[in-house]
């Protein structure tokens, strides 16, 4: 079974049990502006989850195509892809004394009986409970998940793990099936955690189902493996969720006279265990745009997986993207596809392939979809001609960028050699010089990636991301030396979604809030216990925890990382006033000397926020000051009022040279 028959067999399986069979809805929501794009399958549903009658009725069944594009310069792994599809069902008023085992029950059945999934390779979470709020530990789920493993002749014992953390300290013991977990893992609400769930809302429990791969555990990720492990070993192929409750106020939680059923799987997951394969790109979704690739470049998938895997993903979402309408452009959805699309044709050149390809590529992923998408196929040849003219625009910028960063990061100049005459964009000798791995970086490299912006528009994320890739250090200052040119010149731009993409904020809730400030102390705590080499290079904050990426060679201690934390709680402690002022861009990154963040462009002026001790004299520098668009809280405090504290969940590697971590207020 491939993976377009277990699409057509999950929604004839679930019509047969009285759902009706609903349309996708488009990458871009006309009638939600919090969003630029689909990024669930429930999204859609949300507002007859919240009392609206569906026109379809209380039982529906879908495949909705999503888009998560916050963290592109991920992508590669043999599991994550910024487009899928999500297998949804949805029961809206179920009778509370039979919901959860009539789910439960079709799910074991569509997976094991329809699909034919190995049950022995089957792994559940539940959720732990909450007595603090009166919500159980989700034993009724759990007794029925053992039934159905008991039927089967399997093991389907229990174990509370709650955090994600004592699962790594933990493992997993002989004959264990089935893992409790917190509320950060195994709870539903629009803003995650029972503490986060707005009042007036429905929420509750879920119930999520991994497929274990049997591969070795890396211990990178953490000491021992658990299902809920990033690790590989295991992946997460669907979730019910339980609507079981109300928030009527803060602490306070009510059972629903009628929940509901929330259910999502990822297709591509489910193909991938049927395949018995982890690898995601080998399903037959998938793989045609491999075999593709292949054939173009003359190299194989096993030589060039990473690039192969980018190419295959972004097209995917780019494709869908033009089916709903959305072109190229430099502002917000439009920019997102315009970025997918720079970014195939980069990795592309990576295969060798200098010649336009999409017009080979794109059919091949349009004629996936054409007989279970009528829109696709109905909208083919437009597809194909909106991205081939994106293709044949930028292929020759990238070629020359591409040649004018070579000439500029080569070994030879790196080592002082012989130089050439300054070409026709003007690279001069002591701008083309860039330093060997762990020497002092270069002081003129934001000039030439001023240069290639300039010159030849050669996009500067691309830059940055082939001098991460070929191991070149960016200077800390390299961020206002390029703006420094652009001011020059007066040819400045702004970030092409303006306050969407800002700091990696997912809103501007009082928990995001809380999430960015925490994400300033920490960036400050970084520099203080590791170095000032330390540079943000990316971050995502939503309302359950905060993601932070930073230039460091090596693993973080975790005796580096207690004291990143003390730090970090010592200054939410003194509860440091929170404020902003307004400097020209050329004194706050000069002579005030305030951190940038990675992938802003300045404007004449900018917004600096500082914290710092109300009690500490008027001179002394604030803990943090960092240019920043905004929003935070008022002051540190707020962080811990409800007696919380900062604290480090993970660390890991993100990219050569790039570390990762999540933290949390807990």
């Amino acid at each position: 079974m491939n993976a377009q028959e277990i699409r057509n067999a999950y929604l004839k399986f679930f019509e047969d049990r009285g759902h009706a069979i609903i349309k996708r809805a488009p990458l871009v929501l006309k009638d939600d502006p919090t969003t630029l794009f689909t990024g669930s399958g429930m999204q859609p549903i949300i507002p007859y989850l919240l009392g609206e009658t569906h026109p379809s009725g209380n039982r529906i069944v879908d495949s909705q195509t999503c888009l998560r594009a916050m963290d592109i310069e991920d992508i590669g792994d043999n599991r994550h892809t910024t487009f899928f599809e999500m297998l949804g069902n949805w029961n809206m008023g179920g009778d509370p004394n039979s919901y959860k085992k009539e789910q439960i029950e079709w799910m074991w059945e569509f997976l094991t009986e329809v699909v034919s999934l190995d049950a022995s390779k089957l792994y559940i979470t539940c959720y732990i409970g909450a007595p603090e709020y009166g919500i159980p530990k989700d034993t009724e789920a759990a007794e029925v998940w053992q039934g159905l493993f008991e039927s089967k002749g399997l093991s389907s014992g229990l174990a509370d793990i709650d955090t994600e953390e004592n699962g790594y300290d933990r493992g997993i013991n002989d004959g264990e099936r089935i893992f409790f977990y917190d509320g950060s893992k195994n709870w539903w609400s629009r803003n995650g955690a029972p503490e986060h769930t707005p009042i007036g809302d429905p929420c509750g429990p879920d119930s999520e189902m991994f497929y274990d791969f049997g591969t070795p555990h890396d211990p990178s990720f953490g000491k021992q493996c658990h299902p809920n492990c990033d690790c590989g070993r295991f992946m997460e192929i669907g979730n019910n969720v339980f609507m079981a409750y109300k928030k009527v106020a803060e602490g306070k939680f009510e059972p629903l006279e009628k929940p509901n059923i929330d259910h999502g799987s990822g297709l591509e997951r489910i193909a991938a265990a049927k395949l018995n394969d982890p690898d995601v790109f080998k399903i037959s979704l998938m793989w045609p745009i491999i075999e593709t690739l292949q054939k173009l470049s003359g190299k194989t998938y096993d030589s060039h997986t990473n690039a192969m895997r980018v190419i295959a993903d972004h097209l995917r979402a780019a494709t869908f993207l033009a089916v709903d309408g959305c072109v190229p452009s430099n502002k917000e959805q439009g920019y997102v596809m315009r970025r997918l699309l720079r970014r195939a044709i980069r990795f592309a050149f990576e295969l060798g392939i200098e010649q336009n390809f999409m017009q080979e590529v794109v059919p091949v992923i349009a004629d996936l979809y054409h007989n279970d998408f009528p829109e696709v196929a109905a909208k083919r040849e437009e597809i194909i001609a909106v991205l081939v003219k994106e293709e044949k625009v930028f292929r020759q910028t990238l070629r020359k960028g591409l040649k004018k960063l070579e000439e500029a990061f080569s070994p030879a100049r790196r080592a002082g050699g012989e130089q050439s005459e300054p070409g026709e964009g003007g690279l001069q000798r002591s701008e083309a010089v860039a330093p060997e791995k762990g020497q002092a970086p270069s002081e003129t490299t934001g000039s030439i990636l001023f240069t290639l912006y300039d010159t030849y528009g050669f996009p500067v994320e691309l830059s940055v991301e082939e001098c991460f890739k070929r191991g070149v250090d960016l200077p800390e200052n390299w961020r206002q030396e390029f703006d420094a040119k652009m001011q020059e010149q007066r040819e400045r731009s702004q970030t092409a979604a303006k306050g969407t993409f800002k700091g990696g904020l997912g809103g501007q809730t009082l928990q995001h809030k809380k999430y960015h400030t925490a994400t300033h102390l920490m960036y400050q705590a970084l520099r203080d216990v590791l170095g000032h080499h330390v540079v943000q290079r990316g971050s995502n904050i939503t309302e359950e925890r905060l993601r932070f990426d930073f230039s460091h060679p090596e693993k973080v201690t975790r005796e580096q990382l207690d004291q990143v934390e003390e730090i970090v709680n010592r200054e939410i402690a003194k509860d440091l006033q929170i404020s902003f002022a307004e400097y020209p861009t050329e004194e706050a990154t000069g002579p005030l000397g305030a951190l940038g963040q990675f992938g802003d462009r300045y404007g004449d002026t900018v917004k600096v926020y500082s914290m710092k001790d109300p009690q500490s004299p008027a001179e002394e520098r604030p803990f943090s000051f960092e240019i920043c668009g905004g929003p935070h809280v008022d002051h540190t405090h707020e962080l811990i009022e409800d007696g919380k504290k900062f604290k480090i969940l993970k660390e890991e590697a993100s990219s050569a040279g790039i570390r990762r971590i999540k933290a949390v207020l807990l």
